[in-house]
């Protein structure tokens, strides 16, 4: 008599497992389904997006601005067009992955990937910051210079160096503070 209601248990569990599995297999079609027309729509909206910024010359202001060649300084070799062609193709694939695991029903991991959506603009403004200090500094250390040389004290590298180093001092902790470290929220304050 145990040993039968053992087998029913078992059997029973068994057949809601299969019926579990059963009835999960339409949501993960639909969800497969949807991430990869997600996928190639974000691909289709990435080169998009590169391929307008290239015809209404991004990259050519970007170099007439003399930044690229303050990026290459920096040894940051990007073509901003591709550059941002890419951020918004993987914003997309980030927001259809999204739509797939609701789907599928897996709360924490949708939690997860809506906390990255909600991060993704600190992200963008931290490199912003990264690449408008590049291109300050080359400007700021050239103009440092040339004005302590100007006045014949000697000190221009030096100066040039100090100031050099104090913006990208700041810029970091920008950056960080942009990016949530809790340490760079203690070091402004301590600035305060």
């Amino acid at each position: 008599m145990l040993v039968q209601s053992w087998a029913e248990a078992t059997t029973f569990a068994l057949l809601r497992l299969w019926d579990g599995f059963l009835a999960f297999i339409p949501d993960l079609i639909g969800a497969v389904i949807i991430f990869l027309i997600g996928w190639f729509f974000a691909i289709i909206i990435g080169k998009l997006v590169a391929e307008i910024l290239i015809r209404i010359k991004l990259n050519q202001f970007f170099e007439r601005a003399g930044w690229k060649a303050a990026m290459e300084k920096a040894e940051l070799k990007v073509n901003p067009s591709e550059f941002i062609g890419a951020i918004v193709k993987w914003i997309f694939v980030i927001v259809f992955l999204l739509v797939a695991v609701e789907i599928l029903g897996l709360v924490e991991f949708a939690s997860f990937l809506k906390s990255i959506l909600a991060y993704l603009p600190n992200v963008i403004v931290a490199v912003l910051i990264l690449v408008v200090t590049v291109i300050v500094v080359d400007i700021v250390e050239k103009i440092s210079r040339a004005a302590v040389e100007g006045i014949r004290v000697g000190y221009g590298h030096l100066v040039s160096t100090i100031v050099k180093w104090a913006i990208w001092i700041f810029a970091i902790l920008a950056i960080l503070q942009q990016l949530r470290f809790e340490a760079a929220d203690w070091i402004f304050e301590l600035i305060k």
